[in-house]
């Protein structure tokens, strides 16, 4: 701080200063803007209506999902949906990923990765606006606020007004459910990694791990933080993604957009103005469109950081331009290049927009208007996005389909690479892994090429090496043995010599095999 007294040379330059005003100026500057709330008034309309349908279908799959069924048989689990991390297992429906195939989780990371390039570069944030977890949750939210408290109006009123009782239990009521939501959404998202039914039973008698109520409380806390309390601020300042999209759209990218060139200048008194022989556009700058704004902005100023693409704007301005009796489609979805093309029919041959320019005497529009032109949709960066998610899925598909559901994998001894046994034959000791990928117990087959005379033998055995083992193999698991190899020391031609293991299911003739080396010096 600066000190009014000081005589220090440096200072004498600031003696007009007025050091005190500096300093409390200072003091009082805050470092972070306060949130101001947003109440966002009801919007009806086909946007609306696809956000309800599309936020009832998403809550219901991420509800119900936990609790349907696939029969798998009377080995496995019969949960459709199961993120088994005790057995390192994921089972979605007809499919079980193991560990070893991880990169099925990684392409798909990859798909939705792209899925949102193609998405934002086509519609800008419409990911952000209709299909976000955070954007559902605050539209429930919200709903469940309009439901206890009312809508923009009263809750502004309420928000104004003193503590009353009206006003305690009204909140009181909100919060309430707003945490049996948050209660809700932190339940099922565990049993998502555990039988369901059976967690449920042990959370309601209190026999659960620790970790499921510990994992409830942490989304708990988050989905009431961030969907009630927080909302847009966690779009505005936690999310990356509005300031990653920009490099997603280009001029043919279909945006939200207020026209300008038909709105401006608005007037509140179009028809006063009009009589009077003032030049007005079409927008009475009645608020609507900021009134619907779940993120509190005004679409008016232009392409901002925290529109989220939802369109509930639209829905408010196509309403009260249908009450006027004028077309609808003053605030639209618009490409750049499509809104640059109309500005310059607006505009004429003057440096203003001019509302007359755009209507012939019988009040239709002039010719080469563009509206809602969905023709740079296919381009070829939409067409490359496109392609390479065909490619990684069928790609996935295919190995998916034609993958080994059998398996085996080994291990040589180090130390002793082999064994000279007494009837002068030798011996080398593998520690083998024998994959079972079926929901059912395999009769196998174990057997060996390329090594002459070659026997095997299971450890802690005491029947003699044999051409073959046969076996079976529990069902979903890796079943680990130890198998001594036999051979006679004049059969081999070659040290080490390579030889196969095979594996091969009696029932279904799947086999599978593992290169090996058979050490004899």
């Amino acid at each position: 701080m600066l000190d009014e007294k000081s005589t220090h040379p440096a200072h004498k330059d600031i003696e007009a200063f007025d050091v005190e005003a500096v300093n409390s100026a200072k003091v009082r500057e805050p470092l972070y803007k306060a949130r101001v709330k947003v109440f966002p008034k009801r919007a009806t309309g086909k946007f609306r209506r696809l956000k309800w349908i599309l936020m009832v279908v998403f809550l219901g799959i991420y509800y119900i999902t936990p609790w349907l069924t696939w029969d798998r048989g009377e080995y496995v689990t019969n949960q459709a949906v199961l993120i088994d991390l005790a057995n390192r297992r994921f089972f979605f429906f007809f499919i079980e990923i193991w560990p070893q195939e991880f990169y099925y989780v990684a392409g798909l990371l990859v798909m939705a990765g792209i899925g949102l390039f193609l998405v934002t570069s086509t519609v800008g944030r419409a990911w952000c606006g209709y299909a976000c977890p955070q954007t559902i949750w605050v539209d429930l939210f919200i709903a469940v606020e309009r439901f206890v408290e009312g809508d923009r109006n009263k809750r502004i009123k309420l928000e104004k007004a003193p503590w009353t009782t009206e006003k305690i239990v009204k909140r009181v009521t909100k919060h309430a459910i707003w945490l049996l939501i948050a209660v809700s959404t932190g339940g099922a998202w565990i049993f998502y990694f555990a039988d369901a039914r059976t967690l449920l039973y042990d959370l309601v008698h209190f026999q659960a791990a620790p970790i499921a109520y510990i994992t409830i409380a942490v989304l708990t806390a988050t989905t009431y933080t961030f969907g009630g309390m927080m909302r847009e601020q966690v779009c505005t300042y936690m999310c990356p993604w509005p300031r990653i999209q920009a490099s997603m759209l280009d001029e043919y990218s279909a945006t939200v957009t207020y026209n300008d060139w038909r709105g401006e200048p608005r007037s509140k008194h179009a028809k006063k103005a009009a009589a009077e022989g003032k030049i007005v556009g079409d927008c009475i700058d009645c608020n609507a469109c900021v009134a619907v704004c779940p993120m509190g902005i005004d679409i008016r100023d232009g392409q901002q950081l925290e529109c989220i693409t939802c369109a509930l704007c639209i829905d408010a301005c196509d309403q009260v331009m249908t009450k006027l009796g004028r077309e609808p489609g003053l605030i639209s979805y618009t490409t750049l290049n499509d809104y640059n093309h109309n500005v310059k029919i607006a505009m004429g041959d003057g440096d203003h927009y001019n509302p007359k320019n755009l209507h012939k005497p019988d009040g239709s529009w002039v010719d080469g208007l563009r509206h809602a032109n969905w023709r740079g949709l296919i381009r070829p960066r939409t067409m490359l996005y496109t392609a390479l998610l065909a490619a990684i899925g069928f790609g996935m598909l295919f190995v998916l389909v034609t993958r080994d559901r059998l398996g085996i994998s080994l291990v040589h001894d180090r130390n002793p690479l082999y064994v000279l046994l007494s009837d002068g034959s030798i011996r080398n000791g593998f520690d083998a892994k024998i994959l079972n990928m079926l929901p059912h117990p395999r009769q196998v087959e174990i057997s060996l090429s390329d090594l002459e005379g070659g026997t095997l033998q299971l450890a802690g055995q005491n029947s003699e090496p044999t051409p073959t083992i046969k076996m079976e193999i529990s069902p979903d698991q890796v079943q680990p043995m130890r198998i001594y190899v036999h051979a006679p020391k004049e059969n081999l031609v070659s040290a080490p010599q390579n030889f196969q293991f095979h594996v091969t299911d009696l029932d279904s003739g799947e086999t599978a095999a593992a290169p090996a080396k058979f050490e004899s010096q």
